[in-house]
């Protein structure tokens, strides 16, 4: 499989180390009143797709950025790439 580095071109997968699902951007408030049951569904609970799917993957053996892949994971067709850092701004993180 060939990761498509938005800054760096055509990768192969055999570079990266994939985390998961990329809604681990999403980290919840610490210090909301539900933080506990939030953080639990954050930590534990995770949806098992089949089909288009946005990954967090990272570039250990390159430029040691993270990256969020929309992978079908079925065909594993990869359809997007992005820098995690632009996507977590988008979704308004600081930092």
């Amino acid at each position: 499989m060939i990761i498509d580095h938005p800054l760096l071109g055509p990768r192969d997968v055999a570079e990266f180390i994939y985390l998961g699902d990329a809604a681990l951007i999403d980290r919840p408030d610490w210090q909301a009143e539900d933080a506990a049951d939030a953080f639990y569904e954050y930590g534990y609970l995770r949806g098992n797709i089949a089909g288009p799917m946005q990954e967090l993957w990272y570039h250990e053996q390159g430029d040691r950025s993270w990256l969020v892949v929309t992978r079908d994971t079925v065909t594993h067709e990869i359809t997007d790439v992005k820098m995690a850092r632009d996507v977590a701004r988008a979704r308004g993180r600081s930092k």
